[in-house]
């Protein structure tokens, strides 16, 4: 473990898609040690502020253990609206997984993994990449030109949500009630209405039957979360298991909110935490091939 701390990371900019006339960035992170497999990073921040850059610490660390790490920017609150940012995460993972020869990963391992609103996206994109209003954002071919490449599954391998906004109506009634204004303005920033809040809560899919079949899915739960509520995590628990879902959930008591945006003797067991679970599914599927 000491020597993968030591391992330089690589990091690099590059367009991933267009929206309209934008040109979407992705930051990749790369190490020596590559395992060959990648993952596509989806950034917190209500649908609202942050960037590729935000969750470095974890991209770092997921690198040094070998994974090629795809860091997205995508379109936020409140200049775009719902369901915008989930239509770049979806273009994000058909990205890595169409050009898996030159980033030397295998197309078939690709996962998906957010923080708060980043973890809702993860969720929301991953089990319901195959939604019609999730494929207008044209994937990067290269030298400049764009396609939908509707062709090429955005389904991961698994998913990880930190601390996930899973039901943003929730967690609006719940910063409303809080008197948590910043995230009700945010809410109202990226979602244009109450019913399109409901239509974007990951439970809601997962039991009408929208979402796809779900992969594995590792949630982490801070215990001082004033943000996230635990009722709506047990309740996305509970949905995820209603589907027959492996889940594994890692409660971490006394911590903030995105306490792992931060070095910290917390965030590297929340990054190891992360990694077993990760590198247990891609053995896992490296056993089902053999």
């Amino acid at each position: 473990m000491n020597n993968r701390r030591t391992q330089k990371v690589k990091t690099r900019d590059l367009v991933y898609a267009k929206a309209g006339d934008l040109e979407l960035l992705a930051r990749c992170y790369s190490s020596e040690n590559s395992i060959g497999h990648g993952i596509v990073m989806v950034h917190g921040g209500a649908w609202t502020v942050n960037d590729r850059s935000t969750p470095w610490f974890v991209s770092e660390s997921l690198a040094r253990n070998g994974l090629t790490v795809l860091s997205l920017d995508f379109r936020c609150g409140p200049d775009h609206q719902h369901p915008t940012a989930s239509c770049d995460v979806v273009a994000g993972v058909r990205f890595l997984r169409q050009h898996a020869k030159a980033f030397k990963i295998n197309p078939a391992s690709i996962g998906l993994i957010g923080s708060s609103s980043g973890g809702h996206l993860a969720l929301f994109a991953g089990l319901n990449s195959r939604r019609s209003d999730h494929q207008s954002t044209r994937v990067s071919t290269g030298r400049g030109s764009f396609a939908n490449a509707e062709e090429i599954s955005a389904a991961p391998t698994y998913i990880v949500a930190l601390w996930p906004v899973s039901d943003p109506l929730y967690r609006y009634e719940f910063a409303k009630a809080t008197g948590r204004d910043d995230l009700v303005q945010a809410h109202d920033g990226y979602y244009k209405s109450l019913d399109c809040m409901a239509d974007a809560c990951v439970q809601r899919t997962l039991r009408s039957g929208e979402a796809d079949v779900p992969p594995p899915v590792m949630i982490v739960q801070p215990g001082n979360d004033a943000n996230v509520p635990k009722p709506m995590t047990l309740d996305l628990i509970d949905a995820l298991q209603e589907r027959e879902c492996e889940v594994t959930y890692r409660f971490m008591p006394g911590l903030p909110h995105a306490f792992a945006y931060k070095p910290s003797p917390e965030s590297e067991v929340c990054c190891d935490y992360v990694w077993n679970f990760i590198r247990e599914n891609l053995c896992r599927m490296s056993s089902n091939a053999s």
